[in-house]
């Protein structure tokens, strides 16, 4: 079957009637098949298709000899009966129904939903509906709730038989829309595929209102195609207030990425684009089929991920629905689960959409580590279900976002549901570049390209050692729009390296003044590890050394250059970074004969390392390849003997000693050097660039 169909062979003319006849008739069959077999049945669908689809039930029972009779409850009074509100009056109108003859007799509820709603607490007529309902059970029941009203579930009870009516199918638009209407995208064909990314979710009632605007537009020219026009003022009418259309170019305005953009292109955003180009419906059908239903990004705070399923979105042509996965949850029963049926069905009928779970793993944690009411286990499988339950030519797609991806439960990442599992992490040097050059631009600064390499130096390692988190686009985003400040604060777009440095100290505190002695301690201290980085060929080289207290909790630092290959670190590699964080104390006990507690997160990641020397990479000459393993709880080394604690505690003595030995034997070689670098660093304040650059080959030549 080709993509397109001859105008031609669509209606001229149709009713309301026959597009829910046409749309829904599967639907039609169901309820009428159980309500002849004596069964109840609830039907779920939103307030405007619900009479219409109980005229076409009733067309349908009325074909036959034998037809039950209808009793309608909708709380209408009868000619020359006094108005007592219509709630009362559907109760009574149910009670009679109930307690009346039931034979070869359907009762109709059109406001179910208004008679037992919940919203705002039991109602005083659903207390009396509950026990009305089950009073009688030789009656049939045919209900109708609107999925915007939530009924207690003993009510839900009394219909054995549901069905939820969300959407048309796809192969029903050819005989909803007429002539007059599919001219206006097309002179001479239609094509329901490209209609249908936009319509999926919509009930037959409200798209015959939405097309029957379509006559009031201008016909398409012969040869040429208004689909886009049309297909843009539909997205006005179907997104709602709450759901955003976003504009974020993948390529444009994020910056970096190169593996994750060409990942999400070649994975999901070139097979949507291509389905829009074949002409078979077995090559849309066999792309459909390929479709990936979710995405979990996954990786530290502030890289973007959420940035990313707007680019998503943006590149589709989608709505984005952003859902925060602690809002979701509610002490209420049942709650939490209605609130997840609420996001799809707001999700399918604004298709194409793009569902973003912010922090997924606030209700999808791991089985087992729970620690609420459990609700979060019922939610896991509710939103499952609601995956599942998608049309494969639907265009809604799950992503959720997670800063700890072991914390997700594993029947979520199974293929078929989150198929893909995309890391976002920190950004690299070439990635921040490429994100500061964007916000540069966005913001106006203009910013040089040697004032955007002193922004990337600087947002090397962490923004926040005491929580782990490094640095990220938020971070650059947040710099630039410092910058912009100052800017419009004095008038001059000149920036140098010191407003960045300054802008990079988010938090506000008082000036730290120290005394001329602690300056020369901090200076030393700092000189004692730039020195050894320069002089150890396994280390890797300072970049910027600074005691003018331009980082937050710093005093003073030492900022290194990356490691051009930092998956593979060898052993060398990381003595030299133990040998490097004693130069600190080591140059100080040199010097000045004593040492001060500026020592204290040097020796706490020197110990660190040289453990994990030890006990995790098998790097003691002694110990030999045999490590410490975790046990269920985590901790590692519980199975080991008192002897074999003791030796590990003698291997890491021995790597921490000859370090030290090392940093010893180098600064006091070098004594003259470090008095060099001591002096002129409490001259400057700070040293990088050519400043740094010349000592280092100072160094380096005559090291």
């Amino acid at each position: 079957m080709n993509r397109t169909i001859p105008i031609a062979t669509l209606p001229t003319a149709l009713r309301v009637e026959d597009a829910v006849e046409a749309a829904c008739a599967s639907d039609i069959s169901f309820i009428e098949e159980r309500l002849r077999r004596g069964t109840s049945v609830l039907v779920e669908c939103e307030k405007d298709l619900s009479l219409f689809l109980y005229l076409a039930v009733r067309a349908r029972l009325r074909r036959s000899r034998d037809a039950p009779k209808l009793v309608v409850i909708d709380g209408r009074p009868a000619p020359d009966t006094p108005s007592r509100g219509n709630l009362p009056r559907m109760l009574e109108q149910l009670t009679e129904a109930i307690r009346g003859s039931v034979d070869r007799t359907i009762i109709v509820l059109l406001h179910l939903d208004v008679l037992t709603t919940t919203h705002t607490g039991l109602t005083l007529e659903a207390r009396e509906s509950i026990p009305l309902l089950y009073e009688n059970p030789e009656a049939v029941l045919l209900g109708f709730r609107d999925p915007s009203f939530e009924i207690p579930k003993v009510i839900r009870g009394v219909f054995p038989a549901k069905r939820e009516i969300t959407g048309i199918p796809r192969e029903a638009l050819p005989r909803i829309i007429t002539q007059r209407e599919a001219k206006a995208l097309h002179a001479t064909e239609f094509d329901p595929f490209g209609m249908y990314k936009y319509v999926s979710g919509l009930n037959p009632v409200r798209l015959r209102r939405l097309f029957s605007e379509l006559e009031a537009r201008r016909e398409a020219p012969a040869g040429r195609s208004l689909a886009a026009e049309v297909y843009a003022e539909i997205r006005k009418q179907t997104v709602t207030e709450d759901i955003e259309l976003p504009a974020v170019d993948l390529d444009a305005d994020i910056g970096g990425y190169t593996e994750v953009k060409t990942r999400l292109k070649e994975e999901l955003i070139d097979l949507i684009r291509r389905k829009e180009t074949v002409g078979s419906e077995g090559d849309i059908a066999a792309i459909e089929s390929l479709l990936p239903r979710g995405v979990i990004f996954h990786g530290p705070p502030g890289t973007g991920k959420t940035y990313f399923a707007k680019a998503i979105a943006t590149a589709i042509n989608a709505s984005v629905i952003i859902v925060s996965g602690p809002e979701l949850k509610s002490k209420w029963v049942g709650a939490s689960e209605e609130n997840l049926r609420r996001v799809f069905r707001q999700a399918r009928q604004s298709a194409p959409t793009v569902v973003v779970f912010d922090e997924i793993d606030a209700f999808a944690a791991q089985r087992g580590t729970y620690t609420g009411s459990g609700v979060e286990h019922s939610m896991v499988n509710q939103l499952l279900t609601e995956m599942d339950g998608f049309r494969k030519n639907e265009m809604v797609f799950v992503v959720a976002t997670t800063n700890f991806l072991t914390s997700v439960d594993g029947a979520l990442m199974r293929p078929g549901r989150f198929e893909f599992l995309i890391e976002i992490p920190a950004p690299t040097a070439e990635d921040r570049r490429a994100i500061a050059t964007i916000y540069s631009a966005r913001f106006g600064l203009n910013l040089t390209d040697e004032l955007i390499a002193h922004l990337v130096r600087r947002t090397e390692g962490l923004a926040d050692r005491e929580k782990n988190i490094p640095f990220s686009g938020d971070h650059l985003q947040s710099v630039c729009r410092a910058l912009k400040r100052q800017s419009l604060r004095t008038g001059s777009a000149a920036f140098t390296t010191e407003d960045i440095d300054r802008a990079l100290q988010r938090k506000t505190r008082r000036a730290i003044v120290l005394s001329k002695e602690e300056e020369r301690v901090i200076g030393l201290h700092e000189a004692g590890h730039a020195l050894l980085a320069m002089l150890l060929p396994k280390a890797t080289p300072p970049e910027r050394i600074c005691i003018s207290q331009d980082q937050e909790g710093a005093l003073g630092y030492v900022l290194r250059a990356a490691r051009t290959r930092p998956y593979v670190t060898t052993e060398d590699e990381m003595r030299a970074d133990i040998c490097v964080g004693l130069g600190g104390q080591t140059a100080e006990r040199m010097v000045l004969g004593e040492v001060s507690v500026g020592a204290y997160a040097d020796l706490q990641q020197c110990n660190l390392i040289a453990r994990a020397m030890v006990e995790e990479y098998g790097m003691s000459a002694t110990l030999g390849p045999r490590v410490m393993l975790e046990d269920e709880s985590g901790r590692r080394g519980t199975g080991a003997s008192e002897l074999r604690q003791v030796k590990i505690d003698e291997a890491i003595d021995a790597i921490l000693t000859a370090e030290q030995q090392r940093a010893t034997e180098l600064l006091g070689t070098h004594r003259e050097l470090l008095d060099a670098l001591w002096t002129l660093l409490l001259e400057k304040k700070v040293l990088e660039g050519e400043a740094l650059t010349g000592f280092s080959a100072t160094v380096t030549g005559g090291g």
